[in-house]
């Protein structure tokens, strides 16, 4: 059997109609077939690959650490120096009274995490997130979900949740003395990149003092550099209480954190001990290749590229069938009338080399996710190939 009937035959599916694009090597922003394929990664594996495929600081950090030792105890009680450094360097990278941070696998883990820690700390039943959220899709990361779409087979699901509209001021008033938590991501991802502004924001931080209710930050999409801030959280002038990381965080390899201060995370030391328990989380290699990644965004001032890239991308992509594009930074959505209008579109941009895809609640908006170090030449490249995609008929 070849490739593709062990991918069919034996690897579980979750639609019936993958991509079945076969991958041989990947390097920065290209991944490569075995009959010389070669596609531009405009979307980095879904917001992973901020610093390209393979980045050779990120291999060299996983060669060092396997020449060392690999997975030896569930998190939390040998100490490591991987794990120790990746938290000192997350640490640093954050405002005072973020210090704590606890490595997982994933950031649906990470969510779970986050939820379990707000309810113990707080004592309190009552989580509430917004119409349209995705923060992954482990049971209680679903029940938080903002889509009944992708809910409704999985009910009954985690009790307490209550949805509000993402950006309405008004809304807040739904937060009370009841509520153990408010979880939203800082840039709604899977509904096509939406941006509350700074007002709201300041007037949720309030909301969330006034009544004791703690604010966490999914940061899975848009954090390490994504939007034009290490954090994009620094956007709007707030601090979460707690703040939720993956995907760009490990430089391909799978590694997750909830982050919070030592006062709220000592929360899970006690009634019951081990509160939170994972076996991987925080995996030498995987904390190693995501220290190097750190590393790379900051030593290479990807962050201040960000906003000059994304403008270069939204000058070029300019197409009468273009209705609109919504951006923070690299956290790009261009908005077609339609699915039906823009699913073609995709198709024709992979068959000329250049890899997107659309949004799980916004289907008729492409997703422009690319690398952080994607070139100014290879952003001509893929825009080009965008519009001739949608030129063809």
């Amino acid at each position: 059997m070849n490739n593709r009937q062990l991918f069919l035959s034996h690897l579980a599916q979750t639609t019936d109609f993958p991509l079945l694009i076969e991958i041989e090597k990947a390097e920065g922003v290209f991944l490569y077939g075995p009959k010389g394929e070669k596609y531009m990664d405009l979307i980095a594996g879904i917001g992973v690959s901020n610093i390209g495929h393979r980045h050779p600081k990120v291999l060299e950090a996983i060669r060092n650490q396997l020449d060392k030792y690999l997975h030896l105890m569930v998190y939390g009680e040998y100490v490591q120096q991987p794990q120790n450094l990746l938290a000192k360097a997350l640490v640093d990278t954050l405002p005072q009274g973020l210090d704590n941070v606890y490595l997982v696998n994933s950031g649906s883990e990470a969510i779970e995490g986050a939820l379990k820690l707000a309810k113990r700390y707080n004592n309190r039943k009552e989580i509430i997130s917004c119409t349209d959220a995705y923060h992954g899709s482990s049971h209680g990361a679903l029940s938080i979900g903002g889509n009944e779409i992708f809910k409704r087979a999985y009910r009954p699901l985690l009790p307490g949740i209550r949805n509000i509209a993402y950006g309405v001021e008004d809304q807040l008033s739904f937060i009370t003395t009841e509520t153990a938590a408010i979880i939203l991501e800082t840039i709604q991802g899977e509904a096509g990149i939406r941006v509350a502004d700074k007002h709201y924001f300041r007037a949720l931080r309030e909301k969330c003092n006034q009544t004791g209710t703690l604010l966490i930050l999914d940061e899975v999409q848009a954090g390490f550099g994504r939007t034009g801030k290490f954090w994009a959280f620094e956007h709007f002038d707030i601090q979460p209480d707690i703040l939720v990381c993956a995907k760009g965080m490990g430089g391909g390899m799978p590694i997750g954190a909830f982050i919070s201060s030592k006062k709220i995370m000592d929360a899970l030391k006690e009634n019951p001990l081990l509160g939170h328990i994972t076996t991987f989380g925080g995996h030498p290699v995987s904390a190693a290749a995501s220290l190097a990644t750190i590393k790379a965004i900051l030593d290479e001032n990807l962050i201040t590229q960000v906003e000059e890239k994304a403008e270069l991308f939204k000058s070029l992509l300019k197409h009468p069938k273009i209705k609109e594009i919504r951006n923070k930074g690299l956290m790009m959505a261009v908005a077609f009338d339609s699915f039906d209008v823009l699913k073609p579109i995709i198709d024709r941009c992979i068959a000329g080399g250049v890899i997107t895809d659309w949004f799980l609640y916004c289907d008729n908006a492409m997703r422009i996710a690319p690398p952080l170090t994607i070139s100014k030449e290879e952003i001509r490249l893929a825009c080009k190939c965008i519009l001739q995609a949608i030129d063809e008929e």
